[in-house]
């Protein structure tokens, strides 16, 4: 999940990651009422991950392809009868809208389980945050925003120099591609959220990848989708990437200022190196994890040089 006003990392998303959410206002308040949304977040952020762990076991039993049909068509149905959004009454622009929503979910979602199945997901995940990072950089324009694109360059030189050499460069490919998706993702979400109330976008965008995805899914993995076992694990990681972290990043925005979500999407990376150690027994090497490290430092740098200048923009137009 992230948020369009920060264009960082969330999630989803999406992943992979969970919905961008409409940009909320950075609400005072001390640390001691921030601890409960915090602890939300970072609690969606260990489910998508741990529920991306867990498509990986199931990828041999339904392909990559197979996973992401089962995940989108069970959040497409949770969603749908959670929010039951109004079908009438929107324009040929919305509809157009979350069309291409949910095609880059779709896309954002089929090429990151094309790459964990691939290389671990870790890794992946570092190099699919290269996506929101370079849509955040190139958002604020500042000439510290170098400084950012400098440590996630150097990041991935690490990766690419270290033990990440070694791995399916397909893998990679498929993972910047995620990322690129994950970008348009962001903008296609946010306007989307401008169109439809509360998340009804959403669930259209998410039945919109559902049905799009199906074709794909049926055609590498058959009847393999309807073995019980298989759709119950299948149904497990819609649950774990997607329905509880959505609901759970929701109620964080409620407290949550958005530049504090938005940083703390930024630690994905580490999340997802540390589901693939205990869930997937993926160890990282000592240049990977300064790999992830300085991507997660130039992914949080970014987030708060565009919220630094958002509150300086309001300040000139108060003065």
């Amino acid at each position: 999940m992230t948020t369009p006003s920060a264009a960082t990392p969330s999630t989803a998303s999406g992943q992979a990651h969970g919905p961008a959410a409409p940009a909320q206002p950075d609400a005072p308040g001390g640390r001691r009422g921030s601890l409960g949304p915090v602890g939300l977040v970072l609690a969606g952020g260990i489910s998508v991950q741990f529920g991306g762990a867990l498509a990986v076991t199931l990828m041999p039993r339904a392909g990559a392809l197979g996973v992401v049909t089962l995940r989108l068509l069970v959040a497409a149905v949770v969603l749908m009868v959670l929010c039951r959004p109004r079908l009438r009454g929107h324009s040929r622009a919305d509809w157009g809208t979350v069309i291409v929503f949910g095609l880059a979910m779709a896309a954002m979602n089929g090429l990151f389980y094309q790459s964990v199945a691939r290389i671990p997901l870790g890794p992946a995940v570092t190099l699919e945050v290269l996506g929101p990072l370079a849509l955040s950089v190139l958002a604020s324009r500042r000439a510290v925003n170098l400084v950012w694109a400098a440590l996630a360059l150097a990041g991935v030189f690490l990766l690419g120099g270290g033990g990440f050499s070694g791995l399916d460069p397909l893998g990679v490919a498929f993972a910047l591609a995620a990322g690129a998706m994950w970008a348009a993702y962001i903008v296609f979400s946010a306007r989307t959220g401008r169109r439809f109330p509360q998340a009804d976008g959403l669930a259209l965008a998410m039945a919109v990848a559902a049905v799009l995805f199906l074709p794909l899914g049926a055609l590498e993995s058959g009847t393999k989708l309807l073995d019980p076992t298989t759709f119950a694990l299948g149904a497990a990681v819609a649950v774990l990437s997607s329905v509880l972290p959505y609901t759970l990043e929701l109620l964080a925005l409620r407290r949550l200022p958005a530049s504090t979500f938005a940083i703390l999407m930024s630690l994905e990376p580490a999340l997802a190196a540390a589901a693939g150690f205990l869930v997937l027994d993926q160890a990282l090497a000592a240049t990977e994890a300064v790999a992830i490290a300085l991507v997660i430092a130039a992914s949080m740098g970014a987030v708060r040089t565009q919220v630094g200048r958002g509150r300086a923009r309001k300040a000139a137009g108060g003065s």
